[in-house]
């Protein structure tokens, strides 16, 4: 069974480096302030639901399968009480998963996005930052697909509480390959340039400069290093992009929206070649949805009732 929060292991890979180490005090000392109680107030009730969380001495990891499943010897089918349990980390967005024969059926289908990219894309032995990370689903999947480490990133703690209930039944080994921390791109140092692959996947339109937000993903490379990006995008064949002049789907901080030509200059502009479009899916009421794990609004609250080509604001 893993610690709560144990960033041991990560420390020790950032001290071998010597161009990491100087960065581990400064992100150690910031990791410690965003755990604290004082940061965010739900925390100490998210700590003591992960406490009353089943212990088990073996278990068993199925990361290639759509749900990240974790079985163990001797656990029952799932009770009430685990359910409950599960349930005090609502909403659960990205999934599924399957904690000892519990089914968290998340508001993604987030299996359909990892069966975009995942062809595409060889992980084996290679580091991957995901900014963005969410509760660490994409991050498992990629271990399961041969990656060495992931180390995701993202600002809101529930999601890292999320990731901690499935990280408490790793093995140390498996434990020590993945970890999420509570910080966004912006707290990542501008000449990272350690990691073989970056995943920035549903951040782009949320910045305000998207330009720096692609410079910023490039710095964490090595020479030769991979990005996969995934965005919103309109749907045109010219160089344009869309700005809304408000909400985007009752989303408030959705600022550039740019066609794939568009977005394929920005990326041009900012350094990057071998530019290739793996996908282009159009995102259904079927992928995102309102779930007994998700209550809140979800796609089809945000789209025009009569029209689900538009956004409720008509975009």
């Amino acid at each position: 069974m893993s610690q709560l929060f144990d960033y041991q292991p990560l420390w020790q890979r950032l001290d071998e480096n010597p161009k990491l180490a100087a960065w581990r005090h400064d992100l150690e000392t910031l990791v410690a302030t965003r755990l604290s109680p004082e940061y965010h107030g739900t925390m100490p009730k998210w700590i003591a639901a992960w406490e009353t969380l089943p212990e088990f001495d073996g278990t068993h990891w199925d990361l290639c399968c759509d749900a990240v499943t974790i079985s163990a010897d001797g656990a029952s089918d799932p009770n009430a009480q685990l359910v409950q349990t599960l349930l005090e980390f609502h909403p659960w967005r990205k999934g599924p998963f399957n904690l000892l024969g519990c089914r968290i059926d998340t508001e993604w289908r987030s299996n359909w996005k990892w069966d975009r990219l995942a062809d595409s894309v060889d992980f084996r032995g290679r580091s991957v930052l995901d900014i963005g990370c969410g509760n660490g689903y994409y991050g498992w999947r990629m271990l399961g697909a041969g990656a060495e480490t992931v180390l995701g990133c993202d600002p809101f703690l529930l999601y890292l509480m999320q990731f901690e209930v499935f990280r408490k039944y790793a093995s140390p080994e498996l434990a020590s390959q993945h970890h999420v921390l509570p910080i966004g791109d912006e707290d990542l140092p501008d000449d990272l340039g350690c990691f073989d692959v970056t995943l920035s996947m549903g951040v782009l339109y949320h910045r305000t400069s998207p330009i720096d937000h692609l410079k910023k993903i490039a710095s964490t490379l090595k020479p030769n290093g991979q990005v996969v990006l995934e965005t919103l995008v309109v749907d045109s064949n010219k160089e344009e992009v869309l700005v809304p002049a408000g909400r985007y789907a009752k989303m408030r901080n959705v600022w550039f929206l740019p066609s794939v030509p568009m977005l394929q200059l920005w990326m041009a502009r900012t350094g990057f070649c071998e530019i290739e479009v793996i996908d282009e899916s159009i995102t259904t009421v079927d992928e995102q949805r309102q779930t007994a794990w998700m209550t809140f609004e979800s796609l089809a609250d945000f789209l025009d009732p009569q029209d689900e080509s538009k956004t409720i604001e008509d975009y």
